[in-house]
Parts: C-alpha cells; structure tokens; sequence
C-alpha cells in the first residue's frame, strides 16, 4: 500500500433491523436439520430480529434446496436466505452427487439473483461429526449460519448503497 493512502472499507453488521430472512430447511436428516435451525433462528434473534422477520420453508431432502432458495430470492422479500441441510456419507456414490449439486445450486442460485444464500448444508463422513456440528462439539453451525446471514444481508445493502451513490462521481479526496 502506498503511504497515506488508505482505502474505504465497507463491512457488514449483526443488526437485522429493517431486514427479512428467508430460511430453506431439509426434513431429510431432520435430527440434524431442527437443531441447525434452532441455531440461525438463534442467532437472527440476538441480532435483533423477529419472528415476523423470518419465514421457514421446508422441503424435502437437500437437493431441492437450490431451487427454494432461489425461488425465495426471485421474490424480492428477503435480504438473505439460509440453506440448511445434512447430507451424510452412505455406501454409494449418492453421496458425491447430491453433496456437489446442492453446493453448485446454491451458489448458482445466489449468482443469478444477488440474494446471499448462506450455505449450513453440512456434508459429514458419519453422524457423530453431523451431531458435532450441529450443537455439540464443533458449536452449531446454523447459529455461524445466522450470524453470517445478517452480516452479507447489512453488507450487501451498503454495497448497492456505495455503487449506486458513487456512480459516475469522482472519489473524494483526504
């Protein structure tokens, strides 16, 4: 970096004041799933969010979790959306497959429409490490989920707000 000069830094903030949430949540795996979400809604909560804030859709299994998501950020409602799921190592292939298209899915899904998708799909060799990750010893990972999801939803709106203002100014000067 050059001396004196110092660039402005836009962050993100764990405030869900004047924001809504969208919540994506697996029934597959749900021993898993329920405590996932009971660790974002958590953590949404401490950020100062409501439960009219928050709307919880339910699917299936994780492979359709791409497409709610995506379905809810085409809406316009939500300023961040939590993709929440578990998929566990079995004996086949099935496993690769469903791991690597729901992670493509949701970034696709999150590229596409400009929405932050928070990817809590945990993909685990066995249950103990889904259990871990879900509340026990690794921490939850969907409150991590929810404190992310408040952090890009803030961060994504100072952004639109910075390129929109600045466009076609010059930069001020210190």
């Amino acid at each position: 970096m050059t001396a004196g000069f110092r660039p402005n830094e836009i962050h993100g903030a764990l405030d869900a004041t004047g924001m809504r949430f969208g919540i994506v949540v697996s029934r597959f795996n749900s021993f898993i799933t329920e405590r996932l979400l009971a660790g974002a809604l958590d953590a949404l909560g401490r950020g100062g969010a409501s439960a009219e804030q928050s709307d919880v859709a339910r699917v299936p299994g994780s492979f359709e979790i791409p497409l709610a998501a995506k379905t809810m950020a085409l809406g316009g409602s939500y300023d961040a959306i939590i993709a929440i799921g578990c998929v566990l190592r079995g004996e086949t292939t099935h496993f690769d497959y469903i791991a690597t298209e729901v992670a493509r899915g949701i970034q696709l899904a999150q590229m596409e429409t400009g929405v932050p998708i928070i990817f809590c799909v945990l993909t685990c060799d066995t249950l103990e490490q889904a259990i871990d990750r879900a509340g026990l010893k690794s921490g939850n990972k969907g409150y991590d989920a929810g404190l992310a999801a408040l952090e890009m939803a803030r961060l994504s709106r100072r952004l639109r707000g910075v390129s929109s203002s600045r466009a076609g100014r010059p930069r001020k000067q210190r």
